[in-house]
């Protein structure tokens, strides 16, 4: 399934306005040297990440008839969960320490990037694909 014009639009839209924010913000977070601006950092790539997925997410369930968009709809609760928990279980040995936040935005940051690749995918279907959802 080829992305209709409108999705690409709204991907590409949301990817230059986190580009930009990123931009700014970069500056400060390349020269940090604080554990605090560095937590910071972390969490506002993570929220950026978090931004592109949802984006992603309403464009691909635009795209879907209702039962394929049930079904989307439970894989993202469960798959919300396993990132949760996994991501508590990688931070967990520095839950004491002021590096605990960067580490667990950086996990997250990492899960939500790969979760929108895997739903970026269903977006641009090669024909014949049976591992596409399609409508």
């Amino acid at each position: 399934m080829i992305p209709s014009p409108v999705s690409m639009i709204s991907i590409i839209c949301v990817t230059v306005l986190f580009g930009m924010s990123f931009n700014a913000q970069s500056a400060e977070c390349n020269h940090a040297v604080d554990q605090s601006t560095l937590n910071r950092c972390a969490d506002q790539e993570f929220e950026a990440a978090d931004a592109r997925l949802n984006t992603t997410y309403k464009v691909l369930a635009q795209q879907l008839d209702a039962a394929s968009l049930e079904r989307l709809r439970q894989a993202q609760r469960a798959w919300v969960s396993y990132r949760d928990a996994q991501c508590a279980f990688e931070s967990g040995p520095s839950k004491d320490g002021s590096i605990y936040p960067m580490i667990l935005s950086g996990c997250m940051e990492e899960a939500t990037t790969a979760r929108t690749s895997e739903l970026e995918a269903h977006l641009s279907c090669e024909e014949g694909d049976v591992s596409c959802v399609r409508r």
